[in-house]
């Protein structure tokens, strides 16, 4: 792989011990994969933040480091809310190391903005991602949507990449990078009138399909919303590992003339039968949120539990940014006895442990909280879940 004379120095070590294990791994992954050169990013989004994921290995691996990131870069979430953690059942021992590692990235000069969801809460003139902009994102599901929504290019960094890429501004120019790479595998065509929570169960399906393809929808006279999109990616990227996917007339275009692979045809049959397989008989808990909610997602929670009481125990995850800017949404659904916790969400935090069995509308949420959290998992729309959480079904 060429690099500069300036990357040269910092493989050798000439810019300091961090920076020459940080050029490393990036020369290593480009060698694995045939990259040519670095390409500057423009934006890094980090995993690796949940202690329940990194442990005490993982700590010591980032506290260890020294140096400041070059690249405005952000955190993905957290083991839980850094300020309402108690609330969530969080023990006091694990809350220290959460902190300690938050800290240690601080130290770094990472923002400390613990979200899947980077685009909503930076655009315009402060957003991190544009189309065409090489980034090196890590979270799955932003990922998806960084490559797919927003038209940018990132391959699905691991935290050690990512935070690499941060601190050295660049990344190995290969993957989805490359239009080559940017072709459509599949044609998935949808006959089925889709709304809210469907989109995450069409995902749900087409990943374990796909798994690391590129589908491209043709859905039934629907434009999806921002938010069905980011369902339906986020779905993708965790049943299966989808990474970019195209939707007519709703996505950028693939960057030239393809032919699939395979067609795959679903319709509201395949979709129901999703929902049957994870009924919502049962569930001890309600959780929303995965990716974190938009301010939008905000309004209907907050229409939908106004003036109402909880029954069990409902948390809506979202980004500390978006509570933010929406405190009226907060307190109306706060008055219902259900809790808005930023910073986190029901996949990466161990408070789940302590459910048996939660609901939820999304579609990641779904392939994730059976696995990393060993929390069996229902599947229904958000006025359902809604339901559910005040006690009108079981």
């Amino acid at each position: 792989m060429y690099l500069s004379r300036e990357e040269e120095s910092i493989y050798q070590g000439e810019r300091g011990e961090t920076l020459r294990r940080m050029m490393e791994i990036l020369v290593a992954l480009g060698d694995i994969y045939g990259a040519e050169k670095l390409v500057p990013v423009r934006s890094v989004q980090i995993a690796g933040v949940s202690y329940k994921n990194i442990g005490e290995a993982g700590l010591e691996w980032i506290s260890d480091l020294q140096g400041q990131v070059v690249v405005p870069s952000i955190l993905n979430p957290a083991g839980m809310d850094l300020c309402r953690w108690k609330e969530m059942g969080v023990e006091e021992e694990f809350a220290l190391k959460q902190q300690q590692t938050i800290e240690a990235y601080r130290r770094l000069g990472v923002t400390i903005d613990c979200t899947c969801t980077p685009y909503q809460i930076y655009q315009g003139p402060t957003s991190l991602a544009g189309r065409g902009d090489h980034l090196a994102w890590s979270e799955s599901s932003a990922v998806s949507y960084a490559n797919s929504v927003i038209g940018a290019r990132t391959n699905r960094e691991g935290g050690p990449s990512a935070l690499a890429a941060a601190l050295v501004g660049k990344t190995a120019l290969y993957g989805y990078h490359l239009d080559e790479n940017r072709l459509p595998s599949h044609l998935v065509e949808v006959e089925a009138d889709l709304r809210g929570s469907d989109y995450g169960a069409l995902g749900f399906l087409v990943g374990r399909s796909v798994k690391d393809g590129v589908p491209f929808f043709r859905l039934k006279n629907q434009q999806p919303s921002g938010d069905e999109l980011k369902a339906l990616g986020a779905a993708m990227a965790a049943s299966g590992s989808v990474a970019l996917y195209y939707v007519e007339n709703a996505t950028p275009e693939p960057p030239a003339a393809w032919q699939p692979k395979e067609t795959i045809r679903l319709g509201r049959k395949e979709i129901d039968e999703v929902y049957a397989k994870y009924p919502v008989a049962g569930a001890d808990a309600v959780a929303l949120g995965c990716p974190h909610c938009s301010g939008q997602e905000l309004e209907k929670i907050a229409g939908l539990l106004q003036g109402k009481k909880v029954q069990k125990e409902l948390w809506i995850c979202t980004a500390r940014k978006i509570a933010e800017a929406h405190p009226h949404l907060v307190a109306t659904i706060e008055e219902s006895g259900a809790r808005v916790f930023c910073d986190t969400c029901m996949v990466v935090s161990p408070a789940t442990e302590r459910f048996s069995r939660m609901m939820t509308s999304s579609g990641k949420a779904l392939a994730y909280l059976p696995g990393l959290a060993g929390v069996q998992a229902g599947l229904g729309s958000l006025e359902e879940c809604i339901d559910v959480a005040l006690g009108r079904r079981q």
